[in-house]
């Protein structure tokens, strides 16, 4: 049976304006810039679920980039507002993988996939909590 709330958890959106220091010398958003928009989504994504990140680094447990996709589709300039979407698709054991869409208005302009890993502060691989079972 689907559950809708747990559906509404695994996805969020979000608007972000693009600021000056994220573009290049064409004022666009140069590509790396859309990796720390990723992070964001999924900061985001876990605060709005009632999750601090914060609360789990603090206890010792890091989620860590261990794959990630971009797929370009056009570019987005200063003063933009993009709205990010993050979606979980995926939670094993230890790991979480993600989707994410960015769209100026109507058109996508960037798509992109990550895992991510639970580890310790010694980069040993850790169960992911519990609360994320949540998801």
């Amino acid at each position: 049976m689907d559950d809708p709330e747990s559906d509404q958890r695994r996805k969020h959106s979000q608007d972000l304006r693009v600021t000056y220091h994220e573009t290049d010398g064409q004022r666009r958003v140069h590509h790396a810039n859309y990796l720390n928009y990723f992070e964001r989504g999924r900061v985001e994504m876990l605060r709005a679920a009632g999750i601090s990140y914060k609360q789990l680094e603090d206890a010792g447990l890091l989620l860590v980039v261990v794959e990630m996709n971009v797929r370009y589709l056009a570019a987005a300039e200063f003063d933009d507002l993009l709205t990010l979407t993050t979606e979980l698709v995926e939670i094993r054991k230890v790991r979480i993988r993600h989707r994410y869409t960015i769209c100026l208005g109507d058109q996508v302009i960037v798509e992109a996939d990550s895992v991510i890993a639970c580890i310790d502060r010694g980069g040993n691989p850790k169960r992911l909590p519990p609360q994320l079972g949540q998801f």
